[in-house]
């Protein structure tokens, strides 16, 4: 194994006390993919089985916390307790890999579906409608905006998710506060123009952290961390620029969660606004943390120098790797085992159940132009 990949391969302790085996992440990805009553599928528990040999961590699809806010046709659920049966499976078959295995929470406010969600009405900080497509939805209608009291409502929600994944054998939760979903909503200074107390833009963010943090207090057995995930940058006007990001990380450092995690298309993609810089987002963000709480770099991160260097120059404690897993299931293994040159960077047609992929994400990897390299 060449040197500079060794780093990627040392172990780690959270201040959870949650051990991972190295800093390679197999980030959340959805997979429209659950069965008729958005539990865990059997198509989904082969994909990640498939997956977890490698990697020190998986961090799952985003499950709905609410069901006002699905986002995704096939979305798994973790919102009442009939979901911990096939949440269990997928702990599982995480770990028999050797995988940690964590769980992302969500709520898609004014990105939910409406036809998946209760009488199509969508909630948020405040109604504004969103601008623009949003990844595979159209979504233009004007979200109702949340009372007080439906706000703690959904914290509870993500506190009763919380204990759905402890009882699951999870190793911990990421909070999905990126991509324009409900706990960005509340950060952006787009979408909240509250009043009340949570015009406080990181309020919800630090609230729910606390509710969580109270679960795992109370239920928690064994060592359980505690994720955020966040979008350094919107393309809204106003919207969250790098200043709001900064705002936002010193409160999430000062709640002591256990990792924060970039959401990037392009780990080396420059900022737009708020700050200006020639280097890239997640070099500011690591070097603005300088150590605070470890820093999950991702975003277009295909062969194992591309991960060593976001791990080197961007100066992130962990790598994620995304669409590289879907392609080559066995990517870590063969970094580990000095076998990069078969490493698979590209699909064909034919190529579904040699790469495990459950058939509702691999007819959208077929259909979506460019999304992933497919040889046709």
């Amino acid at each position: 194994m060449k040197d500079n990949y060794q780093n990627i391969f040392q172990d780690y302790t959270f201040k959870s006390g949650v051990h991972v085996k190295n800093r390679l992440i197999m980030a959340p990805m959805t997979t429209f993919s659950a069965d008729e009553n958005d539990y865990v599928s059997q198509e989904e528990l082969d994909y990640y089985k498939e997956r977890a040999n490698g990697v020190g961590t998986i961090i799952t699809a985003c499950a709905y916390v609410s069901k006002s806010g699905k986002g995704f046709d096939g979305q798994m659920s973790i919102d009442h307790d009939g979901t911990i049966e096939s949440l269990s499976k997928l702990a599982e078959v995480i770990h028999s890999g050797g995988a940690n295995a964590v769980v992302q929470l969500y709520h898609g406010g004014r990105l939910a579906v409406p036809r998946l969600i209760p009488n199509g009405e969508t909630v948020s900080a405040n109604a504004v409608a969103p601008l623009g497509d949003r990844g595979f939805y159209s979504i233009g209608q004007t979200p109702r905006a949340l009372t007080t009291e439906e706000v703690y409502e959904i914290i509870k929600d993500f506190g009763d998710a919380t204990r759905r994944a402890i009882e699951a054998g999870f190793d911990g939760v990421e909070l999905h506060g990126a991509t324009g979903y409900l706990l960005q909503q509340f950060v952006s200074p787009h979408s909240n123009h509250r009043t009340d107390e949570f015009q406080i833009r990181y309020l919800f963010a630090i609230k729910l952290i606390d509710e969580v943090k109270r679960v795992i207090r109370e239920h928690a057995t064994k060592p359980f961390l505690i994720g955020y995930r966040f979008s350094p940058e919107e393309p809204e006007t106003p919207g969250i620029t790098m200043k709001e990001t900064f705002e936002l990380l010193d409160e999430l450092t000062k709640a002591d969660i256990d990792y924060i995690h970039i959401a990037t298309t392009n780990a080396w993609a420059k900022p737009r606004r708020g700050i200006d810089s020639e280097k890239s987002r997640t070099e500011l963000i690591a070097e603005y943390i300088n150590g605070r709480v470890p820093v999950i770099g991702v975003g277009n991160i295909h062969t194992p120098d591309e991960a060593a260097l976001v791990f080197e120059k961007g100066k992130t404690d962990f790598v994620a790797l995304g669409r590289a897993l879907v392609v080559d299931p066995h990517w870590v293994e063969k970094v580990q085992h000095n076998e990069v040159e078969n490493i698979r960077h590209q699909l064909t047609t034919t190529d579904q159940h040699q790469a495990v992929i459950p058939t509702p994400l691999w007819k959208l990897i077929l259909e979506v132009e460019g999304w992933f390299p497919v040889v046709r």
